[in-house]
């Protein structure tokens, strides 16, 4: 006869960890509070908090960065994608990157709304200002080209990228270690004439925006 199985309290930990991530309370790129205060918010231990971040860091979806806290670097499990993109080179990524985001900034573009709007731009910013390692400057662009497909309002999309971005940040990461971006100011200007696009609610241009960053990074490798 089975039995009632007592679920670990670190899972329970790192559930309610996850549904807070998946609700918004923490955004792609921010830090957790620290284990002190996570610890009474969850009704566990310092050592419990600890295991379930291992946990949730193990599944892609936090990163612990000595002497600098724990980070959010997706904002869901990504499942059925870990086989795949564990074995993705650069230039696939790349391509899987423009196939989603191609089509998502042109609904963008027809379907923003101001707010869409306020927060694309509030993302570029940050993005320029998060420059202090590879890991941040890639965890701020993904989380303004993330602001770009929830702008599309089409939540099969958003729900791609989510479960693409664990294993796609890795790549972006080697991808800038190896081949640092000719010129940041001139990537930044690229990023801002695609949220241009989308604010004039131009999707032909927004798209061809979109399109022409990402095959501009792609012939880095091609």
């Amino acid at each position: 006869m089975e039995q009632v199985k007592r679920t670990p309290l670190a899972d329970q930990a790192a559930t309610l960890l996850l549904a807070r991530i998946r609700s918004g309370e923490w955004t792609l790129g921010s830090k957790l509070p620290g284990e002190t205060t996570l610890g009474p918010q969850l009704g566990v231990g310092r050592s419990t908090v600890r295991e379930a971040i291992r946990q949730l860091a193990g599944q892609g979806v936090l990163e612990s960065r000595q002497g600098a806290g724990v980070f959010v670097i997706a904002l869901d499990i990504a499942e059925d994608w870990d086989l795949v993109l564990k074995r993705v080179d650069i230039v696939s990524a790349l391509e899987a990157r423009s196939a989603i985001e191609t089509e998502a900034a042109s609904l963008a573009a027809t379907r923003r709304t101001p707010a869409d709007l306020r927060h694309m731009r509030k993302a570029l910013q940050l993005r320029e200002q998060t420059q202090e390692s590879i890991e941040s400057h890639v965890d701020a662009d993904m989380a303004l080209h993330r602001a770009i497909v929830a702008a599309s309002h089409n939540e099969l999309l958003l729900e791609l990228f989510d479960g693409f971005v664990p294993r796609i940040r890795k790549v972006m990461i080697e991808m800038l270690r190896l081949h640092p971006v000719p010129s940041e100011e001139a990537d930044q200007d690229a990023h801002a004439q695609i949220i241009e696009a989308i604010a004039d609610r131009n999707a032909q241009l927004a798209a061809r925006t979109s399109r022409a960053h990402l095959d501009a990074l792609k012939g880095m490798f091609a």
